[in-house]
């Protein structure tokens, strides 16, 4: 938890609104292993990370609701009689979406100001859109004691980026930002919306994170369609959902779909068991064998699910030539952002520098590396 950020936001809060706020700070996520398995009722492996957002929210005297955004000095006045998505908004619609979702639910906020800022870096893969959602509901919770449960917000926290911003997300993020566990990964089953945790020691090795400080123009359109397929195969092969598919179920209508949506699927039903073999693959402290399904999660992302973009791929094969690096990929939903790399402590600084220099010399632009301690999930901030 970053205490020049927590002191800012209060500090502009105050300063603003001459009132003391309640305090939250919702953490940003890494996934292991387990990318694009959440929306098909998987199993994903999400850890919360001491980068995230802190809010600073409390009750309005005034007629409207104020929101100021502290990194980019926005600020924006809004009804709670109208709450409907702005067509050039972006923070914005988060929030709105939250608000929006609440009452869905019969509970009633009245006007409020809120105040947020954060260190997630953008477009990063780290989920600073449910870490910005989490906070507003549970700081929304608080102030206005709604008695909802931590289930309830993520799914509030879910309906507003489907509903508001437009990205049919599955619950991977809102889970792992809000019930996130300090030095724990959690082995989340996205059906059942229940996890196991497990202890995150490596002892002599560790995760970067190196930020390729691109984001292509997928964005949410592509991921949406990669959503309809899956939907759409699994209602063909009459299942719930792809983490009921096997392989050899998919064969049985391999000449009924694309060989392009053949293998996306293909790639979904093998990544399932990837982050099932992952859990397996730290219980026994092998970590050979999970870096091994981190490049073969990659490999599949990138030929068959194809959300990769070449600055990813770039990094992913620096990694396999530096014999430090047991397993790297790309994470999140793809076309730029962050590869995650598991690297031995003592070759860390030789990793860093040795891709820092090859991608510079590649792509004439610097990445960005970040080391990252698992954090609690969202909660007050005293």
């Amino acid at each position: 938890m970053n205490t020049s950020l927590l002191k800012n936001v209060k500090n502009e809060f105050v300063s603003k609104f001459e009132s003391e706020p309640v305090m939250v700070f919702s953490p940003g996520r890494i996934n292991i292993i387990g990318e694009h398995t959440d929306y098909n009722d998987g199993f994903v492996f999400p850890a919360a990370v001491d980068k995230g957002i802190v809010a600073a929210i409390n009750k309005s005297d005034s007629d409207s609701c104020t929101a100021y955004a502290s990194d980019k000095e926005e600020t924006f006045l809004f009804s709670l009689k109208n709450l409907d998505p702005l067509a050039q908004g972006s923070w914005q619609n988060y929030l709105l979406g939250v608000v929006a979702e609440i009452q869905k639910i019969g509970k009633s906020v009245g006007n409020f100001n809120i105040v947020f800022g954060g260190n997630i870096p953008v477009g990063s893969g780290m989920s600073s859109s449910a870490a910005l959602e989490n906070s507003v509901v549970f700081g929304l919770n608080e102030v206005f004691k709604l008695g909802l449960s931590k289930h309830e917000m993520i799914l509030i926290s879910q309906q507003a980026e489907h509903n508001h911003v437009g990205v049919k997300c599955g619950i991977m993020d809102q889970y792992a930002s809000m019930f996130g566990i300090e030095n724990k990964a959690l082995l989340l089953d996205c059906r059942t919306i229940t996890s196991e945790s497990f202890e995150i020691d490596f002892q002599h090795h560790e995760f970067v994170l190196i930020n390729t400080n691109v984001k292509h123009s997928l964005s949410d359109s592509a991921y949406n369609d990669r959503r309809s397929v899956c939907e759409s195969v699994a209602k063909m092969l009459n299942i719930p959902a792809l983490r009921d598919a096997t392989e050899l179920d998919l064969a049985s209508i391999k000449d009924k779909i694309s060989p392009e949506n053949y293998q996306k699927v293909r790639y979904v039903i093998q990544e399932n068991e990837r982050a099932i073999a992952a859990s397996k693959a730290m219980q026994q402290g092998d970590l050979a064998a999970l870096g091994k399904l981190l490049y073969a999660s990659h490999e599949g992302l990138q030929n068959q699910y194809k959300v990769s973009c070449d600055e990813l791929d770039f990094l992913v094969g620096q990694a396999k030539l530096n014999e430090h690096v047991l397993g790297a990929r790309m994470m999140g939903g793809g076309f730029g952002g962050c590869t995650i790399n598991l690297v031995a402590k003592d070759g860390a600084e030789n990793f860093k520098t040795q891709a820092s220099k090859a991608y510079k010399a590649q792509f004439n632009r610097e990445c960005s590396i970040y080391d990252v301690k698992l954090s609690q999930g969202t909660h007050l901030l005293t």
